[in-house]
């Protein structure tokens, strides 16, 4: 089982900026003094090739991104200066998601310690988002016969809106959100399945929330692969989360994803998802959980 992490890719972010980017390097030097993982483990993702990201990006898109030719309406819909940088920080993210899926396939589970960029749009980035990594391993690995369904297991506090829009009509993949009913995005693309909180939302709630959604999902389904996208930003000292729910209540969604996945033998690739507490060591901590559970759920 291998961990793969594109920290040494980071963002050339402006002093200010409100993206916590040094999460990346502090979860990555926690993964690898952990016993249970170490350097030994921990893989640098190879970036996403073109071809790769044109199954699901558009050939327009691509270009512009590639070149450095988004209009400033576009970068600014997206939230980061454009740079060379930025353009193989985001290859390298999809790399990682595609190489975990990978590894969950041979062995049961593969993790990304970045990942998540469920707000990108075939044609358009947004919300921090320049490529969609879940949709394109999906489509990756389907093109290649290794999958045929697949779900993307989306519990980021923010709704995965380009993930929803990229699958709206294709049967074989599954898409599920559960999320803060009034964050960010405002308008919502629907996915196979969404489950809207209230702002204020605590772990009871949330986790009794989550059981129908996962038996939809996993038993109903039945898919081939999970991509489960578990961010740390439904916690309650998250800064753009509006939920409520604690380190504990957090650690206990990842056991019931984990442990249904493991239950009915189905692989499954974690990668991190959104994060904005103050102090981003909160976010560290609750990241390095899932990642704990994922790689020694005996050791938690």
């Amino acid at each position: 089982m291998l961990v793969f992490s594109a920290d040494r890719f980071p963002l050339p972010l402006p002093p200010g900026h409100r993206f916590p980017a040094r999460k990346y390097a502090l979860l990555r030097q926690r993964v690898a003094q952990a016993p249970w993982a170490g350097e030994e483990r921990l893989r640098v993702p190879r970036p996403a090739s073109y071809q790769e990201l044109l199954t699901v990006h558009s050939p327009g898109y691509l270009s512009k991104v590639a070149g450095g030719r988004l209009a400033p309406a576009e970068i600014r819909r997206i939230g980061f200066p454009w740079s060379a940088e930025l353009v193989e920080r985001s290859r390298r993210s999809v790399g990682g998601t595609l190489e975990a899926a990978r590894s969950a396939l041979e062995w049961g589970v593969g993790v990304n310690l970045s990942g998540g960029t469920h707000h990108a749009f075939p044609d358009r980035g947004e919300g921090f988002c320049v490529f969609n990594d879940t949709a394109v391993a999906a489509r990756v690995l389907q093109k290649e016969g290794k999958v045929r369904r697949v779900v993307i297991l989306d519990l980021d506090v923010h709704q995965g809106n380009g993930t929803a829009s990229i699958f709206r009509d294709d049967p074989t993949v599954f898409t599920l959100s559960v999320h803060g009913a009034n964050n960010y995005p405002f308008r919502k693309e629907p996915s196979r399945l969404d489950v809207e909180l209230p702002d204020g939302c605590r772990d009871e709630e949330y986790l009794e929330a989550l059981g129908p959604a996962l038996e939809a999902a996993l038993e109903h389904f039945r898919p081939d692969l999970v991509l489960y996208i578990a961010g740390a930003d439904p916690y309650v000292g998250d800064r753009l989360g509006r939920l409520a729910l604690s380190k504990e209540g957090l650690a206990e969604r990842d056991r019931r994803v984990l442990g249904r996945c493991r239950a009915l033998g189905i692989p499954v690739a974690v990668v991190m998802g959104g994060g904005y507490a103050q102090p981003v060591e909160d976010t560290v901590d609750i990241h390095f959980r899932t990642v704990q559970l994922a790689l020694a759920p005996g050791s938690s």
